[in-house]
């Protein structure tokens, strides 16, 4: 019970802060965090903070999450690429609002339980691979949407590349330890148009 209330007040924090669309906050409803933080943490799972996770990685703030799922502008028959599936959280609320998201993770480990974890909540319109997301998925593209939860110095030209015409990607721009901007951005017929939407901290995108 202690659990369903943590995660109606996160709701109507997220609601304070300007996230009203009805479907990124149903996402967010329906998808257990609980379920995608360590063990040593369950109790903050609904706190709107940052939690450490294997490899030195994180599981986002949720509000960081729901604006980035916000920004995206997901629709139900879209094909959605995610650069760092992490914990698996993202790709879990992505799920909820895509047709089909693929996620790329580099760390096996972080990936196999990822993998455990969609299973069990039977997230069947998930597919993962392990490998350097820089790359993107060209296999499979171009995508409608591209969210990346790693931070670089530059977006990565074969994400760009992979974006449909009117299709939008979001991601954090900043080396590692330095101001990083999150941001939209859409491309057109003749190029792109790019939104910064807020500072954010992530750890570092890696290639190879």
């Amino acid at each position: 019970m202690l659990r369903a209330n943590d995660k109606i007040r996160l709701l109507m924090k997220l609601r304070r802060e300007g996230i009203t669309d009805t479907r990124v906050l149903s996402a967010i409803e329906q998808i257990p965090r609980e379920e995608f933080v360590d063990a040593r943490f369950q109790d903050q799972a609904y706190e709107d903070t940052a939690l450490p996770i294997d490899a030195g990685q994180t599981i986002s703030m949720p509000s960081v999450v729901a604006w980035m799922t916000w920004a995206l502008q997901v629709e139900d028959r879209m094909k959605v690429l995610e650069i760092g599936t992490g914990s698996g959280y993202q790709a879990a609320v992505l799920a909820k609002l895509a047709r089909r998201v693929y996620s790329i993770e580099r760390h096996r480990d972080l990936h196999k339980i990822a993998e455990s974890r969609f299973n069990q909540l039977r997230l069947t319109n998930i597919t993962t691979r392990c490998g350097d997301g820089t790359k993107g998925w060209p296999e499979v593209a171009p995508f409608d949407r591209i969210i990346v939860t790693a931070s670089a110095g530059e977006v990565p030209s074969a994400l760009l590349s992979q974006l449909s015409i009117g299709g939008i990607m979001v991601t954090p721009v900043g080396e590692h330890g330095s101001e990083q901007i999150l941001l939209r951005i859409q491309r057109h017929e003749h190029g792109y148009d790019t939104q910064h939407l807020m500072n954010v901290r992530f750890v570092p995108l890696v290639s190879g």
